[in-house]
């Protein structure tokens, strides 16, 4: 698609140079439309200079009730209504007043007296103004309208964006917590070189935290690499126990989601399927397109919901000693960020296979990002002409 050299200004993103500009156009066009109705009824050329007049005398008013009316548009209602009622016919009235006393200067062998020409021009000049007036305000309070529009939806996208950061920051603590317990038990055992291995997967993955937007996206090919970097720090407290497997089709790799979506997900799996059991667990993590909506699937080979952990694992709560223990992130951090993403156009289940284990299904809407726009190459005659 073809991309334009400039961007487009809006008409009134200046509202001062489109003030002008209407009233040019405006004033200009009714000139242009008195001057030609006088020409096709017989009028000599001289007469144009009474048109001319009667233009820039319009204008002059118009300029003058511009600055009345800005004043009354912020009052209430009926004093901005009221006002505008007496303030117009004082305006027309001053209006027909000039164009009658320069008629009667210019020609006066019509024959009228100044009361005759100054009813004879009342009516179009009321007509003038009285359209420049209901302009004017239909154009500003449509202007108001839309300035109030834009304020609630930039207050709408701040909500969102503070409520997806919100989400995005609920990691678990205790995944820090239990990885610098990890790298000070080594460190105490003295094995540096497994503590700095460790260390170093946890900077890596703390500065993507950091570095990414929480309301930004990132394409799946980063989330996937993203999370090895949690699996390697997880890895290495759990050695063969925690087993893992990717399915990523070519075509979804560019897909993208939500920064961090799937890592409370693993951090789940790894909690309620791998820690609890001797043999652990293997976590599986697939992507791929259906249709237009890219689906992602977490699964493991956990105890699922088929006990009592089942309910804690879906709520994101466990229990220690009867008392209540917030995991920090759960399912519902998930449900809530795709939801705030997405609204209802995505699909988020928990599926308990016949076969036993826990897999979540995730689908949103298929989207990748706009390549940068590439400048067109230089032909062949602009290169010899440089």
């Amino acid at each position: 698609m073809a991309v334009l050299p400039f961007r487009p200004t809006p008409f009134f993103a200046n509202k001062n140079r489109a003030f002008w500009r209407l009233q040019a156009v405006g004033w200009g066009g009714a000139l242009l439309l008195r001057a030609m109705s006088a020409l096709a009824n017989g009028q000599p050329l001289s007469f144009l200079v009474l048109v001319l007049i009667a233009t820039i005398t319009g204008f002059s008013i118009s300029l003058i009730l511009s600055v009345v009316y800005r004043l009354l548009i912020v009052r209430r209602p009926l004093v901005t209504w009221g006002v505008t009622a007496l303030v117009v016919p004082v305006a027309v009235t001053l209006y027909a007043f000039i164009d009658a006393w320069v008629i009667a200067l210019y020609r006066p062998e019509t024959g009228a007296s100044f009361a005759q020409l100054l009813i004879g021009v009342f009516y179009l000049d009321l007509t003038l103004i009285g359209a420049w007036s209901a302009l004017y305000y239909a154009i500003n309070f449509y202007l108001q309208v839309e300035e109030q529009n834009d304020q609630l939806l930039r207050l709408e996208n701040q909500a969102t964006s503070a409520q997806l950061a919100m989400l995005r920051y609920q990691l678990n603590p205790h995944f820090l917590f239990n990885t610098l317990n990890s790298i000070s038990t080594l460190v105490l055992l003295k094995q540096t070189e497994p503590a700095n291995a460790m260390l170093t997967r946890l900077s890596g993955f703390l500065r993507y935290t950091l570095i990414n937007e929480p309301t930004g996206r990132v394409t799946v090919a980063q989330e996937v690499e993203t999370l090895q970097l949690y699996l390697g720090i997880e890895r290495m407290r759990f050695e063969e126990r925690l087993r893992t497997s990717f399915h990523i089709d070519e075509a979804a790799k560019p897909a993208l989601l939500p920064s961090l979506l799937l890592q409370p997900l693993v951090e789940n799996a790894i909690k309620y399927a791998v820690s609890p059991q001797e043999s652990g667990a293997e976590i599986t993590v697939t992507a791929q397109l259906v249709g237009a909506m890219l689906r992602i699937t977490v699964s493991d080979t956990g105890p699922g919901l088929q006990n009592g952990a089942g309910d804690n694992r879906v709520s994101g709560v466990t229990f220690d000693g009867g008392e209540p223990v917030s995991t920090g992130v759960g399912l519902a951090n998930i449900r809530d960020r795709l939801a705030q993403a997405y609204g209802e156009t995505h699909r988020f289940e928990i599926v308990d296979p016949p076969e036993g284990g826990f897999t979540v299904l995730i689908e949103i809407p298929f989207e990748r990002r706009e390549p940068a726009a590439v400048p067109p190459a230089p032909s062949r005659a602009s290169v010899a002409m440089n």
